[in-house]
């Protein structure tokens, strides 16, 4: 099966409807697969849900689908750092659904994994808790969150070969092995892409039975808040 496409918006072609939820991968800005969400901008699908863990700032990440109101509502962690999605969640244009990370991160897990649901105790007393069922074992109170499974999860590696296998470099692995395994389509964005049969099985992070599609690109490599000592 082909798994090499030539382009993000080709990669995208056939899979894009209005109204889907997409897991993405990503930490900041760190990792972030910034070829598709662009072909995500330019293809105009609307209403979309992303499962991620922010919604990057206001000119890059998903920020770019926020200008363009793309987006109807985020399943997130963090959501500093962009004056747009403050702007319209404050002003009720756009849903916010908060996770903590690792819940978050073990939803997307659990949705790759084929669980429905997984109790946990982060949350409980909190907002967070809200509507949710709530169930005691050996004395202490967890609450019960639901598995991600997304339409399409759109991730970014370093490295891959032709079918599929996945390599991350350092912090940029963040979330998006958790966000790969959870889509029922799974479109990778790769720096390089080698020989199959050129990875050492040990360094492979994600196998390649869960990536259909792989697009090879330029990235920027952006620093989100840059601090320096003064001379």
């Amino acid at each position: 099966m082909k798994k090499i496409y030539g382009s993000a918006a080709e990669a995208l072609d056939g899979v894009l409807h209005d109204g889907m939820l997409i897991a993405a991968g990503g930490f900041g800005l760190c990792g972030i697969p910034e070829l598709l969400l662009s072909a995500i901008r330019d293809a105009g699908t609307k209403d979309l849900t992303f499962a991620s863990n922010n919604a990057g700032v206001d000119d890059f990440g998903i920020g770019i689908l926020l200008q363009t109101k793309q987006v109807k509502k985020m399943i997130s962690s963090y959501v500093g750092e962009n004056k747009e999605f403050m702007r319209q969640y404050l002003g009720g244009e756009l849903e916010l659904e908060f996770n903590p990370q690792g819940t978050l991160a073990e939803r997307m897990r659990a949705g790759g994994a084929g669980i429905p649901g997984f109790y946990t105790k982060t949350g409980v007393g909190t907002v967070i808790a809200d509507g949710k069922e709530h169930k005691d074992f050996n004395g202490e109170t967890y609450i019960m969150e639901e598995g991600i499974f997304a339409d399409l999860a759109i991730v970014k590696a370093w490295k891959a070969d032709a079918t599929g296998n996945l390599v991350f470099r350092k912090t940029a692995r963040n979330f998006n092995p958790p966000a790969a395994m959870c889509g029922k389509i799974c479109v990778v964005e790769v720096e390089e892409i080698v020989p199959t049969g050129s990875l050492d099985p040990d360094t492979i992070h994600l196998p390649g039975i869960y990536v259909h599609r792989i697009v090879q690109g330029e990235h920027e490599k952006r620093i989100e808040q840059r601090t320096v000592r003064s001379a």
